[in-house]
């Protein structure tokens, strides 16, 4: 009793959707409102689509002469807690970022959030997550910086192809493949793709494959090792551009390192120079065919990943000869030696790995094993194999189940070829 409402007030999403040009001068035509409107993108949650963006394009387009706001609407999901419920003090949920930047730092939970931020889909966030940004952004720094200590430079010229080896065409040929692909996602603001993108660019292909592979070179000197290490310069280079946006800080502080300048926000975007080497490709494609074959069967084997075991490597049936050396480190093989006993024996993509396992495994209880396994593998095949052979079944059956049948019985038959392989590569005992 003797209330009233106050009449000069607009409501949070009425006054929200005046926003574009009314903090510009408007109605006055200030030179910032001829400026800054309209804009061209505008960057949201979805669930506040009709209740301010519908409002900010009716209000534009009745106020600015019918003209809207902005050209595109990106919608986002809404971060949810790792099990996919919304978080709220009620359920007790609610994560305070700040607490996770302080733990595994800005870029950490950055990163996470960007390889969640597929278009209107929402983004369940744990700290498991969180925690594997964080190891990247640690390999990132130490990988570069093992690099930078090892003849990585951005000084001079690259190097013409010829002067490169296979391994160094083969990178620069991915990193152009990629400046494209993470180009292409960007405009299609597809941010989470972009940035898995760059995570198995990155760790996978760079750290994992490349700096490994480079160092038998680097470590040998001489003018092949000034080659390897400006490509390797100029791939961290763009590698650290590309993952500026989405990891700000660690790549600021490697990038001015490497190349001693200013800062990489004012730095140009990389461009794709049109260079490839598609027989590069193939002939680093087979070399990983090779050594991930053979890690596959020592792990099988339950070797660990260092352990060192006497190996007789025959690549005379392959491109992959000049790689030797380094397929030798990566496979942890040591020399023949007077006693060497190929005790098994691998064919792998052409390649022929004879390896002395006298002593690192138990034979029979591998051998069991390895049988129950393809046993298994036989069992899924005759499944899989009797669904697609009934008629029946195949009228009735969406085509997503008949699809993930014929996934599971291309499966089961790799699996099969790739036991019955292990098993005949097991010493006798």
């Amino acid at each position: 009793e003797g209330w009233s409402q106050d009449t000069d007030v607009l409501d949070t999403w009425f006054s929200s959707g005046l926003w574009p040009f009314s903090t510009l001068g408007w109605p006055e035509q200030t030179p910032s409102l001829e400026k800054f409107y309209p804009n061209s993108v505008l960057v949201t949650g979805y669930d506040i689509l009709f209740f301010w963006v519908a409002r900010m394009m009716m209000f534009g387009l009745y106020a600015m002469d019918g003209t809207p706001p902005f050209h595109t609407i990106a919608l986002h999901g809404m971060v949810r807690d790792e099990h996919g419920k919304k978080m709220s003090k009620t359920f007790g949920n609610v994560v305070n970022p700040l607490d996770w930047m302080d733990k595994y730092g800005a870029d950490a939970v950055r990163f996470t959030l960007a390889r969640g931020a597929n278009p209107g889909v929402d983004v369940p966030i744990g700290e498991d997550w969180v925690q594997g940004s964080r190891n990247f952004a640690n390999k990132v720094w130490n990988a570069t910086r093992f690099a930078m200590m090892n003849g990585a430079t951005v000084e001079g010229p690259l190097p013409d192809a010829a002067q490169m080896s296979a391994t160094d065409r083969w990178i620069l040929s991915r990193l152009n493949e990629t400046v494209a692909q993470v180009d292409a996602l960007y405009e299609d603001y597809q941010f989470a793709k972009l940035s898995d993108a760059l995570f198995h660019f990155a760790w996978d292909e760079v750290f994992d494959w490349y700096v490994e592979l480079s160092k038998t070179t680097f470590f040998a000197g001489g003018e092949q090792a000034k080659v390897s290490g400006r490509v390797l310069g100029e791939v961290l280079d763009v590698t650290l551009r590309l993952l500026h946006p989405i990891v700000p800080f660690v790549t600021e502080t490697l990038w001015t390192t490497l190349t001693g300048k200013e800062s990489v926000v004012v730095a140009d975007w990389p461009s794709d120079s049109g260079f490839r080497d598609q027989a590069a490709e193939r002939e680093i494609e087979h070399l990983q065919q090779v050594v991930t074959e053979v890690r596959r069967f020592r792990a099988d084997q339950g070797l660990q990943p260092g352990q060192k075991v006497p190996g007789r490597l025959d690549l005379t049936a392959t491109p992959l000869a000049a790689h030797e050396t380094a397929i030798r480190q990566l496979l942890r093989l040591q020399e023949e030696g007077d006693a060497f006993q190929a005790t098994a024996t691998l064919p792998v993509a052409g390649a022929t790995v004879a390896l002395d396992l006298s002593g690192t495994i138990d034979v029979p209880a591998e051998r069991k094993r390895l049988t129950k396994d393809r046993d298994a593998a036989e069992k899924e095949k005759q499944q899989a194999t009797a669904k697609l052979g009934n008629e029946a079944f195949l009228a009735k059956a969406p085509d997503n189940v008949v699809d993930k049948i014929r996934g599971r019985l291309a499966k089961a038959e790799a699996d099969i070829e790739r036991l019955t392989a292990q098993l005949a590569a097991l010493p006798e005992g």
